[in-house]
């Protein structure tokens, strides 16, 4: 399972490293690529086989539900296949990385069977509102 969170930098072509922990869940437990999509302000990535349960779900529901259209368009429509190169690195695309606004300081999070990527500003943003209404989020999951 992916966890922790890791900061790095992307490079102008970009390519962003992903951190040795994640890679080594990608090579015991999955393949080595990763399937990058937009989800709300921040990119996502899924090991294959977690992307194609994704996949099933979305098919499962009702096709022609005003939502699941709009989700189909905006996650499945935009999702790239990124294989991890010999620098453990991925190649993400401008349209992806422009959504996301990636242009240098990059945050990696782990959230057990997917890689969320933002922008270094927003994580720090989304993460003080988090902070703020934690006791009432953990009190809402009975956590």
């Amino acid at each position: 399972m992916f966890r922790g969170n890791y900061e790095h930098t992307i490079d102008q072509k970009g390519r962003l490293s992903i951190p040795s922990k994640f890679r080594e869940v990608l090579k015991d437990t999955y393949d080595e690529k990763l399937i990058i999509t937009r989800y709300g302000g921040c990119l996502v990535g899924y090991p294959e086989d977690e992307w194609i349960k994704l996949e099933r779900k979305i098919a499962s529901l009702p096709q022609h539900s005003e939502k699941v259209i709009a989700f189909q368009r905006f996650v499945v429509s935009s999702a790239v296949e990124c294989p991890v190169d010999k620098q453990g690195r991925v190649l993400i695309p401008q349209y992806l990385r422009t959504h996301a606004e990636l242009d240098k300081d990059v945050i990696l999070a782990g959230l057990t069977y997917k890689i969320e990527f933002w922008n270094k500003v927003r994580w720090d943003e989304g993460m003080k509102n988090t902070s703020e209404r934690f006791g009432e989020i953990s009190e809402d999951l009975g956590i």
